[in-house]
C-alpha cells in the first residue's frame, strides 16, 4: 500500500471511528475497492460530479458511513437487527446513483438485503459489477422506477433524490408494514417537512456529523402515520 492509499486508510477508519463505527481491515478495503471503482467507471459514465479521491473520500464515503450508527440503533430499536432475523431486513436506497449511501450500507452491514433503484441503466449496472467485484451476496442494482416495486422493504432510504414529499409518496408502495423511510438531509429541511401529508410521520430528526465535511448533515426518520 503506497502513502496515498495509507493515508486514506487512516482517515477513513479514524474518521468512521469518531462516528461510532468500528471498521474491519476486511470493510476498510471494501470501501477504498469501493472508491477506486467510482473513480474507474467515472470515467466513461459520469457517475459523480466528484472527482477528486480527496473530496471523494469525504463527500461519499464518510457521508455515507454517518448513516450507519443511526441505522443499526433503528433496527436495533425495532428488534430486527438480531442474529436469528438479520437476514430478513431489506433496504431499499432509492435513486441510489453510484450507490451512495446502499453500497455502503452493504459493506458495514452484511445481515441487510440492500436493493438500489435508479431509472439510468448504467448506474443500476454499476452497482451491479460492484456486488460481483466485491463479492457483496447482500446488494443489487435494479433498473426501474421506484413507483413500479412490488417488494416490500424495511427500510426505504434516500440521498439527495428529492423532496421528501416526493421521496415518501413515490416509494410508499415499496415500505413494508411498520417499515420507515430514512431521508438523508442536509440543513434541517423545516419547510419540506412541513409540506409532508398527514399520512406521513416524522418520528425522529438526526443530526450528524461527518468529519472534515464542513457541511449540514441530517437523517429524517419517518413512518405512515397511524390513522385515527
Amino acid at each position: 500500500m503506497n502513502a496515498v492509499d495509507e493515508s486514506f486508510r487512516l482517515t477513513l477508519t479514524q474518521s468512521a471511528a469518531a462516528m461510532g463505527v468500528s471498521l474491519s481491515e476486511t470493510q476498510t478495503l471494501a470501501l477504498l475497492g469501493y472508491m477506486a471503482l467510482i473513480q474507474k467507471w467515472n470515467k466513461v459514465y459520469n457517475l459523480t460530479a466528484v472527482r477528486d479521491a480527496s473530496a471523494m473520500l469525504t463527500h461519499h464515503l464518510l457521508d455515507s458511513l454517518a448513516v450507519i450508527a443511526p441505522l443499526r440503533e433503528q433496527l436495533r430499536a425495532k428488534q430486527v437487527l438480531g442474529e436469528d432475523v438479520a437476514k430478513r431486513v431489506r433496504l431499499l436506497d432509492v435513486g441510489s446513483g453510484a450507490g451512495l449511501p446502499g453500497v455502503v450500507i452493504a459493506i458495514m452491514c452484511p445481515g441487510i438485503q440492500v436493493d438500489c433503484v435508479d431509472t439510468v441503466a448504467k448506474k443500476a449496472s454499476f452497482i451491479q459489477q460492484v456486488a460481483v467485484t466485491l463479492r457483496l451476496p447482500n446488494l443489487r442494482g435494479i433498473h426501474a422506477r421506484v413507483e413500479s416495486l412490488t417488494d416490500k422493504y424495511q427500510v426505504v432510504s434516500s440521498r439527495a433524490f428529492a423532496s421528501l414529499v416526493d421521496f415518501t409518496s413515490w416509494s410508499v408502495n415499496a415500505l413494508a408494514e411498520q417499515g420507515v423511510w430514512m431521508g438523508m438531509k442536509g440543513k434541517h429541511p423545516a419547510d419540506e417537512m412541513a409540506a409532508l401529508p398527514a399520512s406521513v410521520a416524522v418520528f425522529h430528526v438526526e443530526q450528524l456529523d461527518v468529519p472534515g465535511l464542513g457541511a449540514e448533515r441530517c437523517i429524517v426518520w419517518m413512518r405512515p402515520a397511524v390513522e385515527g
